[in-house]
């Protein structure tokens, strides 16, 4: 079955950099799309960056755009995002998901979900 699984959050200071990584496993990983997302207490799931199959195509939220990148290894199957001066706002917790509908930034469009990693910014 299709499983991902992320890792790397942890608690860290402003301005701080810190990478999560999205392991995947039971499916064509070069196949598929995949997205980042992120959800804090008390809000919803809120769409952070997009890469394509190849990598060659990304986009960004507006709210980590210049200081967050998304990149893949498709030969161990690991999607990364590289967060750079963190912000207290920043603290979420951190999805990977696997993209099968148009939409980039709907969760509507995602239908494998990871277990999150927690991310805490503090100041």
């Amino acid at each position: 079955q299709v499983q991902l699984v992320e890792s790397g959050g942890r608690l860290v200071q402003a301005g701080e950099s810190l990478r999560l990584s999205c392991t995947a496993s039971g499916l064509t990983f070069s196949m598929i799309a995949m997205s980042w997302f992120r959800q804090a207490p008390g809000k919803e799931r809120e769409f952070i960056t997009y890469i394509s199959q190849t990598g060659v195509y990304t986009t960004y939220a507006e709210s980590v755009k210049g200081r967050f990148t998304v990149s893949r290894d498709n030969a161990q199957n690991t999607l990364y995002l590289q967060m750079t001066s963190l912000k207290p706002e920043d603290t979420a917790v951190y999805y990977c998901a696997t993209k099968k509908g148009i939409r980039v930034d709907s969760t509507n469009s995602y239908d494998y979900w990871g277990q999150g990693t927690q991310v805490t910014v503090s100041s």
